[in-house]
């Protein structure tokens, strides 16, 4: 038998994390809530999770700044709870390497499904790693290898990425040269919500820019064509394993 997927909730509301507790462990999740910032670190660098839910506002730290710290060290899902209604707020969270967000108040088998859909994503991509179809792409000094969700430079640097970003990175460079609208890029299952996905997708092209271009600010590998979307501008070539 499969173990249990893990999900951690960082939340200082005890209902919120009731509630969460008790309807994702109702579909088949092993979950531990804890209510501060320095708990779910404590319990993420012991244990990580596959999938962390971190709301803004803890009592300790700003949500944000934890989403931040624990990219540094370890790579799982990532899905920002918050009860802000600033955009920004959203845009950051994506920003700062989160999978996805929600909005409180929320409908909890929204928030499932967008746990199911970021463990689907990388589970997906980690499948196609593990396959004998091709799993790694080489363009301009780069390589990305699809099963472990990085990029990895002829100099030795590395990148992660989150499933989201891969996900899309994938879809820029199997269709090389070729301009991809916004909705071509966009994942059937994920971004729904108040975010316009054309936000969501800009918001992850310009941080796999910042991982990939030596300016961001004038990329030259994956370049916008204006009311049109996105073009990767290399060659890219794949290789099995």
């Amino acid at each position: 038998m499969a173990a249990k997927k893990l999900i951690y909730v960082v939340d200082d509301d005890p209902d919120v994390r009731d509630l969460l507790r008790t309807t994702l462990g109702g579909f088949g999740y092993a979950v531990s809530v804890f209510g501060s910032g320095k708990a779910g670190k404590t319990a993420i660098r012991r244990e990580p999770p596959d999938v962390a839910i971190v709301d803004l506002g803890l009592p300790d730290m700003d949500g944000l700044t934890l989403v931040r710290e624990l990219w540094e060290d370890v790579r799982f899902g990532v899905i920002v709870l918050t009860g802000r209604g600033d955009v920004s707020d959203r845009v950051l969270g994506l920003e700062l390497g989160a999978d996805d967000y929600i909005v409180k108040p929320f409908e909890p088998r929204e928030l499932v499904a967008r746990v199911n859909t970021v463990i689907r994503r990388r589970e997906q991509l980690m499948a196609a790693g593990r396959g004998t179809s091709t799993a790694k792409a080489r363009f301009a000094g780069w390589t990305f290898d699809v099963g472990d969700l990085t990029l990895t430079s002829d100099d030795g640097r590395k990148e992660t990425l989150t499933a989201a970003e891969a996900t899309l990175l994938s879809a820029l460079l199997k269709a090389p040269r070729r301009v991809l609208s916004r909705e071509q890029l966009q994942s059937d299952e994920l971004d729904r919500g108040d975010l316009p996905f054309e936000r969501a997708v800009d918001v992850r092209i310009s941080r796999i820019r910042k991982k990939l271009e030596p300016d961001p600010k004038s990329p030259k590998l994956i370049r916008t064509v204006y009311g049109a979307g996105y073009l990767f501008a290399a060659d890219v070539t794949w290789v099995n394993g």
